[in-house]
């Protein structure tokens, strides 16, 4: 049996893990990118890479990540994944789930439409309207790039004259201007990693300042979560379709909040704080989808 990898860096530490947990089941890792790929359509193998038939050959996909691209490429790519599910191939995550939660404004909504706890959240193209926000939303917010991760390009902008200049320069690079209330949590926040209709492992991670990124230097500590906080978390993985996710809660003053959902995550520092082995649980449950 042979399972495919798409990614960019096949010695990366997280695709490491998983083509060890692969092996460990006599499983063949088979690592490409999606430049590497060739579709077709009305003539076969609709997808290969070399001489390997993608649909065929291949027993199921995990995405590790998307990657950057031009808007050609990313829209390609997306409708690669589309047509290879639609074929009948077990892709990890599906492609509307990774649709969803790479867009912050698309998430955040469908999981307020689906009764789940958010900030409250703004998002305009307009720096005028955005500085009525900026007011709306108590004069302390996060301002984040619409696409993207790690806390990269996050602000916290607690002055008018300071959020006027960064709205108009984010409007004048074409930039949405996505703002959010900042919630005080004490420089903490609760990432649980979710496989299929469970919490497999959790962490709290700690920073000096309000961003609570492992990437950014914030410290990951071991954490059990309750009950509530585990179906919170399985049920926002569900909204967004999600069969593997990392979500992000932030623990307010007037209870927990949903901030982010991560379709393709990192769990290295995860795994520095739990006995899991958390490759082996992502490879054996895709191995376990297989067989209904």
């Amino acid at each position: 049996m042979k399972m495919g990898i798409i990614t960019g860096n096949e010695n990366g530490w997280s695709i490491t893990q998983l083509r060890r947990a692969m092996e460990r089941r006599n499983v063949t890792p088979m690592c490409f990118s999606f430049p590497k790929i060739v579709a077709r359509i009305e003539h076969k193998p609709e997808a290969s890479v070399d001489a390997t038939d993608i649909l065929r050959d291949l027993c199921a996909l995990i995405i590790r990540p998307i990657g950057r691209g031009s808007l050609e490429e990313i829209i390609f790519r997306m409708d690669l994944l589309h047509r290879l599910e639609r074929l009948g191939m077990l892709i990890i995550n599906p492609p509307l789930s990774i649709e969803r939660s790479v867009d912050k404004y698309y998430a955040l909504a469908l999981l307020e439409e689906h009764g789940l706890p958010v900030p409250r959240t703004a998002v305009t193209e307009n720096p005028d309207e955005a500085l009525k926000c900026f007011y709306e939303l108590g004069e302390d917010v996060v301002v984040k790039p619409l696409f993207g991760s790690r806390g990269v390009g996050s602000t916290r902008v607690s002055d008018p004259e300071v959020a006027t200049r960064v709205f108009r320069a984010v409007s004048f690079h074409h930039g949405v201007l996505y703002i959010q209330e900042f919630i005080p949590h004490g420089n903490s926040d609760i990432r649980a990693l979710v496989l299929g209709d469970r919490v497999v492992a959790s962490m709290r991670r700690v920073a000096d300042d309000w961003k609570t990124n492992v990437s950014l230097g914030a410290k990951p500590v071991a954490l059990k979560l309750d009950k509530e906080m585990k179906n919170l978390a399985v049920k926002a993985a569900k909204v967004i379709g999600c069969r593997v996710a990392g979500v992000d809660i932030l623990e307010g003053p007037e209870g927990p909040l949903i901030v982010e959902l991560n379709s393709q995550p990192g769990w290295r520092g995860l795994q520095s704080v739990t006995t899991i082995n958390i490759a082996d649980e992502i490879i054996q449950y895709v191995l376990s989808e297989l067989r209904v």
